[in-house]
């Protein structure tokens, strides 16, 4: 699967958190609450494409007191990233062997770290016991035929956040931001080592899959709203932007570097994304 820096997660991470419905993440904590008084044991949790661990970092505190994450990805760099940020967020650490135990706000966490290839490995992953399987910024990322089969086997809850789904709004506008715009959904649709990527169209998809299986699907609009005081953000993303741009051939280098460099200094940007909710039948 293509990489993301750590450098780059964590400049993400603010416009992330800020940009999560509220309102769909309260139905998740307030399941998992119910769950925590009917049931003893910690709430598990299953985090894909985990990255530096910024799911937990925004959804833990919300969650009930004893919790136990298994955070999955395929960079190692990242997985120690990982470990790295959540040793540092804790407000103290009770074990750092092969489980990372740590208190937050009053919740004990224990996290363990497994290094996965989720374009094949799958079934072992969603194999994990877990009352609730999530991931953030990842499903644009993989093939349809790989959410086919993933909707196929899921059965757990499924509580995803921040599925680019291609709305793009940059002020003040430019006349090239349609163009540049199809030129980039064309390359979010390349292969991200899923095969070519459902970019876009994934959250759509997701839900008329999960549906179709008689699971019950909830979903929200989770835009990062971008101004000035996420001026660095804006100029990374416009780098990246065009860089992905200009790996497609569709608008000319010229056009492509002054969109490049008036984008940079814009003054806000709002980029789409969805969040979804989905519970099987007897959940």
């Amino acid at each position: 699967m293509t990489g993301f820096s750590a450098q780059w997660l964590a400049l993400r991470e603010p416009a992330d958190h800020r940009a999560r419905d509220v309102s769909l993440q309260a139905k998740v904590v307030h399941d998992l609450e119910h769950l925590a008084r009917v049931r003893p044991g910690p709430i598990k949790l299953v985090d894909l494409g985990s990255g530096s661990g910024s799911n937990l970092r925004a959804l833990a505190p919300h969650l009930p007191a004893t919790q136990h994450w298994t955070l999955v990805d395929y960079d190692p760099a990242l997985l120690e990233a990982a470990k790295a940020a959540l040793l540092s967020w804790a407000d103290k650490v009770v074990n750092e062997q092969e489980t990372l135990v740590l208190l937050k706000n009053g919740k004990h966490i224990s996290i363990k770290f497994v290094r996965e290839d989720l374009s094949s490995n799958l079934d072992a992953v969603l194999s994990l016991p877990m009352d609730l399987l999530t991931a953030a910024a990842f499903f644009d990322l993989v093939a349809e035929s790989w959410l086919e089969r993933f909707c196929s086997l899921l059965s757990a809850p499924l509580y995803t956040v921040l599925t680019y789904n291609g709305r793009e709004v940059w002020s003040p506008s430019e006349p090239t931001d349609a163009d540049m715009l199809a030129a980039f959904h064309t390359h979010q649709q390349t292969d991200k080592g899923f095969g070519a990527a459902a970019g876009p169209a994934a959250a759509g998809l997701m839900e008329t899959l999960l549906k179709a299986r008689g699971f019950a699907v909830s979903n929200a609009q989770s835009p990062w709203k971008l101004d000035s005081s996420d001026r660095l953000l804006i100029e990374q993303l416009a780098i990246g932007s065009a860089g992905a741009v200009l790996e497609t051939k569709q608008v000319s280098v010229d056009v492509v570097d002054a969109w490049k460099q008036s984008r940079s200094m814009a003054l806000t940007c709002e980029i789409g994304h969805i969040d979804l909710y989905a519970r099987p039948r007897q959940f």
